[in-house]
């Protein structure tokens, strides 16, 4: 009797000590987040607060609509910086986003286990490499590449920079994208498959469907990456401070013109000011990409 009373006990207060590891293990997690949020609050606020300094001394009109950039004469037009931030963006989701959905549906229903298994740590291996590594092939091959087969005058230009940012985002368009293909219920394809459909219209026409939220979700993450990314499209993209008229014109985006002008500029003056205005119009652009594509996902599962 005594022993089930002892055993009893050691099992209460073992509940007890797991119930209560439970309830601070929740309030760290809830602090973590909390701390998160303020952090990237502050970001927020310190960049803006100094960005928007900018407009003491140049108006909003001049920052957003014009393409003269020279401080030295005192004009801080930035369109032709933003413009290459979303063409460039844009062009290397065009080109990056087929192919990673057709490596994702490849791997997901049609590559051979043995295969999927050699290709899926391949593919994330892609991620460690440091993205100047990716700008420094470009700048010796793809540059060079351009330069000679379209008759380019440098080389240099969106169509070095999308390209090279279209395969920096492969790995994170295929491994989302896979893992959404591979959520899908089996029922679903084996129902398309006993009405008649081939393999391709199961694969294009109900699995790609029912896994889109998952693979928009890919898109996402990629547009976060190609459009923040500084050194691998610093290196091909020229750095010219122009407006792009063509993929083989040289110019700038916003990550590119911060990196390379932030350590010439003195703090709190007009040209400092106005690059943290750049880094805030980035973060907005970035944030206005993503709502939009949120809405186009919840329009389409609708």
């Amino acid at each position: 009797m005594e022993l089930a009373e002892n055993c009893v006990t050691v099992e209460d207060r073992e509940h007890k000590w797991k119930l209560l590891c439970d309830k601070y293990v929740r309030y760290l997690f809830v602090a973590s987040a909390g701390l998160m949020a303020v952090i990237i609050l502050s970001i927020i606020l310190f960049i803006g607060q100094q960005g928007l300094l900018t407009f003491k001394e140049v108006s909003p009109s001049e920052f957003f609509l014009s393409t003269k950039w020279d401080p030295s004469e005192g004009s801080y037009g930035a369109f032709s910086f933003i413009a290459g931030s979303v063409l460039v963006t844009l062009l290397a989701i065009v080109l990056g986003a087929p192919l990673g959905l057709a490596g994702a549906m490849f791997m997901a229903k049609i590559a051979p286990a043995r295969l999927r298994n050699f290709m899926r740590p391949a593919t994330d291996l892609y991620v460690a490499i440091p993205s100047v590594v990716y700008g420094f092939v470009g700048l010796t091959i793809l540059v060079p590449f351009i330069r000679e087969t379209f008759h380019a005058s440098s080389g240099f230009g969106l169509l070095a920079a999308a390209v090279i940012l279209a395969v920096m985002i492969l790995p994170t368009i295929i491994s989302i994208s896979e893992d959404a293909l591979r959520a899908v219920p089996r029922t679903l394809e084996e129902a398309s498959l006993a009405l008649g459909a081939t393999r391709w219209q199961t694969l294009w026409k109900v699995l790609v469907p029912a896994a889109l939220p998952g693979i928009l979700t890919s898109v996402i993450l990629a547009m976060a990456r190609a459009i923040g990314e500084t050194m691998a499209v610093q290196m091909v993209i020229g750095n010219t401070p122009q407006l792009a008229k063509s993929l083989f014109m040289p110019t700038a985006t916003l990550p590119s013109e911060i990196v390379v002008e932030m350590g010439n500029t003195p703090f709190g003056s007009a040209w400092g000011n106005s690059l943290f205005l750049m880094a805030l119009v980035l973060l907005l652009l970035s944030l206005g990409m993503i709502l939009v594509i949120r809405r186009i996902a919840k329009e389409r599962v609708g």
